[in-house]
């Protein structure tokens, strides 16, 4: 029993490494102050990668319909790369799996807010985990090459499912401060990292598919 133990104990770090190491150099920029700015050498950096799109991947919102801090500053960073020119639409992938409920929306206008336009702002209403907003990005919007934004914990993770499917991916990590609860998050997203890689290998559906919406073309689709 003892064994059995440490091999799978073995076996979970194994993973995690396997996964972080391997994504690690796909981080072309990080946000880690409010005052942090994109510097000209990232600009370039991630339009060298002739993106689609930039994926702002979804967190909770708050209940008077406002991002939490973790997805405001996503949604910040997101939303700096779009005016940099870094990809000239904006995928926005949250939970919108109840009627109270509905991260994309409250992602959408505050977006809108910031000066995005309208048609840039394409909303995936499923993305239910990121095994699924990275699933959709491709099979939905039809996706090849991305950026994608969220905190650096989370897009090793993320990065990886996107060379699983066949994208190609420059990560932008938006850690402007520490987060309530973000030691449970680091321990949570060990055993996330080797759940999702059990889940590339066999790449089950994700809840909900649909009629192809091609990034390429105008977001107001998606609305």
């Amino acid at each position: 029993m003892i064994i059995l133990t440490v091999l799978a104990f073995l076996v979970v770090i194994g993973v995690n490494l396997y996964v972080v190491k391997s994504t690690e150099s796909d981080i072309r920029a990080v946000f880690d102050s409010d005052d942090d700015t994109l510097t000209s050498e990232e600009i370039e950096d991630m339009k060298s990668l002739d993106a689609e799109c930039i994926m702002v991947l979804g967190a909770s919102v708050n209940p008077d319909g406002t991002p939490s801090p973790m997805l405001q500053d996503r949604l910040d960073l997101g939303i700096a790369l779009y005016h940099a020119g870094a990809a000239p639409k904006l995928l926005l992938s949250g939970d919108n799996g109840q009627v109270v409920y509905n991260e994309v929306a409250v992602m959408k206008s505050y977006a809108e807010e910031k000066g995005v336009k309208e048609e840039d702002i394409f909303l995936d209403h499923a993305g239910f985990s990121t095994y699924e907003s990275v699933y959709r990005a491709s099979y939905i919007f039809n996706v090849n090459r991305m950026i994608v934004v969220t905190q650096k914990y989370h897009l090793y993770r993320s990065l990886y499912g996107c060379r699983r499917m066949g994208i190609e991916a420059y990560g932008a990590a938006s850690d402007q401060e520490i987060y309530r609860g973000q030691e449970y998050r680091e321990i949570r997203e060990i055993l996330a990292r080797d759940k999702d890689f059990v889940k590339w290998l066999i790449k089950p559906a994700p809840t909900f598919l649909g009629e192809v919406i091609p990034i390429s073309g105008s977001g107001i689709e998606t609305h």
